[in-house]
């Protein structure tokens, strides 16, 4: 069971900081879709995939004093952001979580905002489907956000260069 946390906690870990709950939903749909070892099941939400499994593993995480969670108010918008702390760190020396060369993929996504993010896993969510159809789903289901088709291409182009970092160093971005 902890061995999930663990994988939560690495991510972390490696990028140093998060900015944002949509952003770590976000960035674990794609590296699930880049075959890291995420166990976390997605539903389409209203910010495209959503998993309330990793909601409640992330609670958890910080409930037991792994993570640190701290809230900025913005108005009437709340932000988290998601570190890690000593009990974290000493809680992955027992827990091994190797992305390999996922790991860079990793810290890639972490430079992209929330909203691209949602972009990409939204992309990749309806990516069973003939392009045309895929876009007609994102200017539906996200006419809100108002994409472009040249964020599109964009966020198919940012999915391509994942998978390439992902295939750089023998391509293994499986966890043990």
């Amino acid at each position: 069971m902890l061995n999930r946390h663990a994988k939560i906690i690495r991510l972390i870990e490696i990028v140093g900081e998060v900015s944002g709950r949509k952003k770590l939903q976000k960035m674990v749909y794609i590296g699930k879709h880049l075959e890291m070892d995420f166990d976390e099941r997605y539903e389409f939400h209203m910010y495209g995939p959503y998993s309330e499994e990793l909601t409640l593993r992330v609670d958890e995480l910080c409930n037991m004093g792994l993570l640190d969670e701290q809230m900025e108010s913005k108005g009437a918008i709340h932000m988290y952001r998601y570190s890690l702390n000593e009990t974290g760190h000493d809680f992955l020396k027992f827990h091994e979580v190797d992305f390999g060369s996922g790991e860079r993929a990793i810290l890639r996504m972490n430079e992209e905002n929330s909203r691209f993010l949602e972009l990409v896993s939204t992309i990749l969510y309806f990516s069973h489907l003939p392009y045309e159809e895929m876009k007609g789903k994102i200017f539906t289901f996200k006419s809100k956000q108002r994409y472009t088709e040249e964020e599109i291409q964009k966020g198919q182009a940012f999915i391509e260069e994942l998978r390439a970092l992902m295939k750089e160093d023998g391509g293994n971005s499986l966890m043990q």
